[in-house]
């Protein structure tokens, strides 16, 4: 028989819900039941707002469903665990992740993938049963978000598979930004492209997630890095993420981006990275990068919907096109290695916190980020 004094029971909390397309999140009590079988609860230490969480907020249709917890970018300790759990225990340090890594499909075993054959990415539901961990006060069920992480809730429920431990050395808000943007952007250059030492990278788009690509490609040892951006604000925190050479398309006048590049770097660079989500910059980057061997890493989903349009005859001059999907990293695999890069002070991440608040201020930090005020906010449940 079960120890009615152990078994994990219902939490009472609070949490930012989501109840209608683009309208601010509203601070309500709900219920987070126990963990199940490979689940853990976790009491979120910080969390931040990333563009996913924007982005989802925003939608009037599924996978838009409502209400909903969003939320991913986090640190948190492990409250309790359900059945079968062994690599975590109460009292750890974690962050979620958005995919998920069982260890035991074929696709987590290659070192070509990061997409978890097993339990594949799913943006509503838990990932084993699709069912919710939340109601309401009234008892109404409250939709999670990705793989359970929903982190605008004083605690959550995740499946082990989409949880990494890391090291508690790490300051909370620094592991937080891991589990999300700045993972993708360095990943992007160190596990997508391998950026090679004394290459040139453009990068198109300085968000936080283009800012974690100048620093990836930065730690891989790129000999010049161009920044491309609209906001001239972005140059000088690039300079100290890598950035050598900014273009700002609002002073070319009529020349392309793209004719500016190949003439910066007397032939195209070696790679090119798209950080923002619209085909016609992606084109760009694709004219902006070297014959004969210039990779082209899209990592914004086109925000429009629309098609990428390239010239064939490009494509067979040797230059190639590749997707990132959190920056190719493995969660549990490489999440602790960039934990001890910067606690070797080898990864700069105080760069990317441009903000702090409390939980109940987190319709600000909403404002923030899509006003092109902030890198990454953080949002601190217990202030």
């Amino acid at each position: 028989m079960e120890n009615s004094s152990t078994t994990p029971k219902p939490i009472r909390c609070k949490a930012a819900v989501s109840r209608a397309p683009g309208e601010p999140l509203r601070i309500e009590e709900v219920v987070v039941a126990p963990p199940r079988a490979y689940e853990i609860r976790i009491k979120i230490i910080c969390t931040s707002v990333c563009h996913t969480d924007v982005t989802f907020w925003r939608m009037k249709g599924y996978p838009g469903v409502l209400p909903q917890i969003y939320g991913h970018e986090a640190v948190g300790e492990v409250e309790s665990v359900g059945d079968h759990v062994e690599e975590v225990v109460v009292g750890d340090v974690v962050v979620p992740s958005f995919l998920a890594q069982c260890g035991e499909c074929g696709d987590c075993e290659s070192e070509g993938s990061n997409m978890c054959g097993k339990l594949p990415y799913r943006p509503v539901g838990m990932p084993r049963d699709g069912t919710t961990r939340f109601t309401d006060a009234e008892g109404a069920v409250v939709h999670g978000f990705l793989g359970g992480a929903s982190s605008f809730s004083e605690y959550t429920v995740a499946d082990i598979a989409h949880v990494v431990k890391v090291d508690p050395a790490i300051p909370p808000e620094k592991a937080c930004l891991l589990s999300c943007g700045v993972s993708t952007g360095v990943g992007a250059a160190w596990k997508v492209a391998k950026v090679e030492a004394g290459s040139t990278v453009a990068i198109f788009g300085l968000g936080a997630v283009g800012l974690a690509v100048a620093e990836g490609a930065r730690l891989q040892g790129a000999g010049r890095i161009i920044g491309v951006d609209l906001n001239p604000d972005k140059f000088e925190i690039g300079k100290r993420l890598g950035i050598t050479d900014f273009v700002n398309p609002k002073e070319l006048g009529e020349k392309p981006v793209s004719e500016v590049i190949l003439e910066m770097t007397s032939g195209g660079a070696d790679y090119c990275f798209e950080c923002i989500g619209l085909a016609s910059l992606m084109a760009d980057a694709f004219r902006s990068s070297r014959n004969g061997s210039g990779k082209t890493i899209i990592l914004g989903v086109e925000m429009h919907g629309s098609p990428i349009m390239l010239d064939s005859a490009e494509i067979l001059r040797g230059k190639c096109v590749m997707g990132s999907l959190f920056g190719g990293i493995k969660p549990k695999t490489d999440i602790p290695i960039l934990v001890n890069r910067y606690l070797n002070k080898e990864l700069k991440l105080d760069e990317f916190i441009t903000h702090e608040m409390g939980f109940h201020d987190i319709n600000k930090a909403f404002d923030l980020l899509i006003e092109g005020k902030s890198l990454r906010c953080i949002i601190w449940m217990d202030r």
